[in-house]
């Protein structure tokens, strides 16, 4: 086999398995001796945390989902160039959503995702995160401001000219996020979505 498609295969299956580590399953564990599945929305990522265990479980979640996004891309560019972060931000979102060590019971990707655009191009993360904070202060709807972020994501690639593998791994991206989302769109439209601040109903 290609020693290239080697350093590929291998990118993939060391980012997959750095998303199966899971901060807010382990946070929660290790701070109130709960599942965080089991409670809330069921959803293991930040904003459930922050509903469920407060602010300060909330941002360590937040923040290690982050890194293990950012550790994947800076791995894979190590391991295979750029084709190689993105590779390794592909599938570190994939590992995060869907970890086989919990069931392939995930999050929904969003920090990850956050972390791995930092460590892939940080001015575009800027301006992505910026316009989903406008919509989370103005609607207090954490998901209709995920959601726009990962829509305006390749948008802004394609804006900046960036190239055709960037575009498409922001593409893909997107795609997972909102398939991820696909309860919070049902409840958006039926008015029925908690906003931050508000308990959320389970999924």
């Amino acid at each position: 086999m290609d020693s290239t498609i080697l350093r590929y295969v291998l990118v993939s299956v060391i980012a997959y398995f750095l998303g199966n580590f899971a901060t807010s399953y382990i946070v929660s564990m290790r701070s109130a001796h709960i599942d965080i599945r089991k409670h809330g929305s069921g959803n293991a990522g930040a904003t459930n945390v922050l509903r469920v265990l407060g602010a300060k479980a909330a941002a360590a979640t937040f923040i290690g989902d982050a890194l293990k996004g950012v550790a994947a891309v800076l791995i894979g560019r190590y391991i295979a160039g750029s084709n190689g972060a993105i590779l390794a931000g592909l599938f570190v979102v994939v590992g995060h959503n869907w970890p086989v060590v919990l069931g392939f019971r995930g999050g929904k990707g969003v920090a990850t995702t956050i972390g791995s655009l930092l460590a892939i191009n940080p001015l575009l993360v800027s301006i992505v995160f910026a316009m989903a904070v406008i919509v989370l202060i103005t609607t207090k709807y954490v998901s209709l401001a995920s959601i726009t972020g990962m829509v305006i994501f390749p948008i802004a690639m394609i804006a900046f000219k960036q190239s055709k593998e960037y575009i498409a791994f922001s593409v893909i991206i997107a795609i997972l996020a909102i398939f991820k989302h696909r309860t919070n769109i049902i409840r958006l439209i039926n008015g029925t979505e908690s906003k931050l601040g508000k308990k959320a109903k389970a999924e």
